[in-house]
């Protein structure tokens, strides 16, 4: 029995927002740390267990994409604090200490 589509308005027909996320899930910087530790732990072990030899390529690559895919996301985010052009849309801009507003 196929459910029926749901309809995103309350009774009284307005749109029914949700409700934001706190702000602990909107931080990327600990998913960014997460993933560092998680890379260069099975990096360590890769290199420190014999039997893990086969991982290494794999290790370094991982901790090498992180890398490039860290800085590309800290570059974006720049430019969209400067207000480039060319930045893209709808991060998070947040605010910096020497930043009056």
């Amino acid at each position: 029995m196929p459910s029926e589509p749901t309809d995103e308005s309350g009774p009284s027909g307005a749109t029914i927002e949700p409700p934001p996320l706190p702000a602990s899930l909107l931080e990327p910087w600990p998913v960014i740390a997460i993933g560092v530790l998680a890379w260069l732990v099975a990096t360590i072990a890769a290199f420190a267990i014999p039997a893990l030899e086969g991982w290494r390529p794999v290790t370094v690559a991982g901790l090498g994409v992180g890398l490039l895919g860290t800085s590309i996301f800290i570059w974006q985010r720049d430019a969209a604090r400067r207000g480039t052009r060319g930045a893209q849309t709808g991060l998070a801009a947040g605010r910096r200490n020497n930043d009056p507003n």
